[in-house]
């Protein structure tokens, strides 16, 4: 029997996608150049919590799986938009980011609702991030002073992902509840197995 405590791979996960978020409105509010938002952006934002959501598939958590594999593909294949541009490769218009914005937002939108179900700073993680997601696809569609809100909303966001980051670490050196989670905005049911196949 093995009764060996694993770490838990979310901590990875929300931390890499705090940071790289922030960096990038960072960026956006022309407070930082691109290069440390594309080099964290591949290595903490896309390398290592795409990792966490394989770790999360180890653990059965379809949820983080989901969530940590997406944002950390989201930012390999930002940083490689961007790289082809700066190469003049395949040059990707405003209108083309925003057409992948929106294809992440309908993503996103997904996990939303589900994050309903597990607790509240799950749920306003995930709704801050949903408005910022809507401003950015505005922004990206004749609305651009929308992109300058956007950023705030979505610091916003960062920082609530690692409060959630924090809640599990410091709970878990405390062996206590330090920093609460909040109970789910909408009550699950009993949870039946479903099948793969008939």
């Amino acid at each position: 029997m093995n009764n060996v405590n694993l770490g838990n791979p979310a901590v990875v996960g929300l931390g890499g996608f705090g940071l790289s978020t922030i960096l990038l409105q960072l960026h956006n509010l022309g407070l930082c150049g691109l290069g440390p938002v594309l080099a964290v952006g591949f290595a903490f934002g896309g390398i290592a919590q795409l990792c966490a959501g394989l770790l999360e598939h180890k653990n059965g958590n379809n949820f983080g799986f989901a969530a940590f594999s997406a944002y950390g593909s989201f930012w390999i294949a930002i940083g490689i938009v961007w790289m082809l541009n700066y190469f003049n490769i395949y040059k990707s218009s405003g209108t083309d980011v925003g057409y992948f914005l929106v294809a992440y937002t309908f993503f996103t939108l997904i996990l939303w609702f589900a994050s309903l179900f597990i607790h509240g700073a799950m749920a306003t993680t995930f709704s801050i991030l949903m408005v910022g997601f809507i401003l950015l696809d505005l922004g990206h569609f004749g609305f651009p002073a929308l992109n300058t809100a956007a950023a705030y909303v979505l610091i916003a966001c960062a920082l609530a992902a690692w409060y959630m980051m924090a809640a599990i670490i410091i709970n878990g050196v405390a062996g206590r509840t330090i920093l609460g989670v909040g109970e789910a905005w909408l009550k699950a049911g009993e949870k039946e197995m479903i099948p793969a196949t008939k």
